[in-house]
């Protein structure tokens, strides 16, 4: 368990200077008591990734500060995993970004999905491993990395069964969600998912535009919440996804907030929790949620890892909100907006926290859904036509609503499966009607 455990961060890069900020926030998140960090710059060694001598170097480290950890912030192959760990005090853990990675999901995982997906993940990093292992274990030597004990060959068949086994549940799983995503769709609502990096204020926002939620308040009526949608400054807070309706005006919307991005992920692991992605990718609309406060460099490096992730299956069209506009001034705005103006046209800049600018927002959203029908409707005057414009106020927007004698006329936009049951519903009423004598025919 990593909680408390004392850790050294290390990063290796080919040229220029190494930046462990991320790595750091991460290993943080993970419960990781960071104390020490070393970098290199110099081209990776085949045998130990680092340099020989700066392993050296780090094991001196790792014997000063009393580390029982080191965390690379690079990808490391099982070999060198290995060389590094014998080089180190016995008992070391060597843990590389993406395990790193798989242990805060592992932690934050608290639905049944989330946890199959980690699984997977998991296997999808330990199988070209799981090789690695039986064969330094013939060799006597004892693979004791990541914690996962002795192998033999029959470890790798038991992987790619367990593989196959949550990929079915997974896709059950996904089945049960596209099931539901179409009966929200036949009930008028609009899907709106939050995508974007971890940490860059997707909860807050979500917590501004839900109807039902101020910021921080009526949290005991949403125990789901405290777990899915925190706006904390902590790393990846939302694994699982949280759908709140939204009240953006006219339109019936639901928001969902998503998993958050995160730079340099492997595809093995975008694949793995690719049915939580299916709630951005099958959206109507995405609102891509960017921290303006970050360097400019930052951002552009932050919204290209955005649009990979969602390029290959995104359906829907994309608006991207620069949030956390209170951190800066006009003129330091306006700077970054036409700095990416290619990757972002046309963003829309919020404080989910202020709340300034969200009315814009959500005028915006309005615009970018698919556009609704318009609708007139005459209906004969009774008990079932009252319950029909009832279920058009539910599940459209009603612009014009006259009683006249023993008709009722109803004009109304809505989304054009729903235009077309209101449609049908209405002929069956004026047959009725007719049958009845009530209402003339044309």
């Amino acid at each position: 368990m990593s909680h408390g455990t004392r850790a050294v961060v290390a990063k290796r890069v080919d040229s220029g200077t190494a930046d462990l900020t991320e790595i750091t926030d991460l290993a943080r998140a993970a419960g990781y008591d960071v104390v020490g960090e070393l970098t290199q710059s110099r081209e990776e060694d085949a045998a130990f990734h680092f340099g020989e001598g700066k392993v050296e170097e780090l094991a001196t480290l790792m014997a000063e500060t009393d580390a029982a950890a080191v965390i690379v912030d690079n990808r490391l192959g099982p070999y060198q995993t290995f060389n590094i760990g014998a080089k180190l005090p016995e008992g070391t853990e060597v843990v590389d970004r993406f395990t790193l990675i798989l242990e805060i999901f592992g932690q934050r995982a608290n639905t049944r999905k989330a946890q199959l997906q980690v699984e997977l993940a998991e296997l999808r990093y330990e199988l070209p491993r799981a090789e690695a292992k039986a064969s330094l274990a013939k060799r006597d030597e004892r693979p004791g990395f990541m914690g996962l004990g002795e192998y033999d060959q029959s470890r790798e068949q038991d992987i790619k069964a367990q593989i196959s086994r949550i990929k079915r549940e997974l896709d059950s799983i996904a089945d049960k969600e596209e099931t539901r995503r179409e009966q929200r769709r036949e009930s008028g609502f609009d899907l709106v998912a939050l995508a974007g990096y971890t940490n860059a204020g997707k909860s807050t926002l979500m917590q501004r535009l839900a109807e039902d939620l101020e910021v921080g308040q009526n949290d005991e009526l949403h125990p789901d919440l405290e777990t899915t949608a925190e706006s904390e400054d902590r790393l990846f807070t939302t694994l699982g996804t949280t759908t709140r309706r939204a009240d953006t005006g006219t339109r019936n919307v639901l928001l969902t907030d998503t998993v958050g991005f995160i730079s340099d992920l492997p595809h093995w692991l975008v694949e793995s929790f690719k049915s939580t992605l299916d709630s951005v990718y099958r959206a109507d609309l995405v609102l891509l949620v960017v921290d303006a406060s970050e360097p400019v460099e930052e951002m552009r490096e932050k919204l290209v890892t955005c649009h990979d992730t969602l390029y290959e299956r995104n359906e829907a069209p994309i608006v991207t909100v620069l949030n956390k506009c209170d951190k800066l001034d006009e003129g330091e705005l306006e700077e970054k907006t036409n700095a990416l103006s290619a990757l972002a046209p046309n963003p829309v800049v919020v404080s989910g926290l202020t709340g300034e600018n969200v009315e814009e927002l959500c005028d915006r959203i309005e615009h970018e859904l698919p556009p609704w029908e318009e609708e007139r409707l005459l209906l004969p005057m009774n008990d079932d036509a009252m319950s029909l414009v009832s279920w058009v106020h539910d599940h459209g927007h009603v612009e014009a609503e006259e009683y006249e004698g023993q008709q009722v006329f109803l004009e109304f936009k809505a989304q054009p499966a729903i235009v077309e049951k209101a449609r049908s519903k209405a002929a069956n009423l004026r047959r009725g009607a007719e049958t009845d004598g009530v209402v003339d025919s044309p």
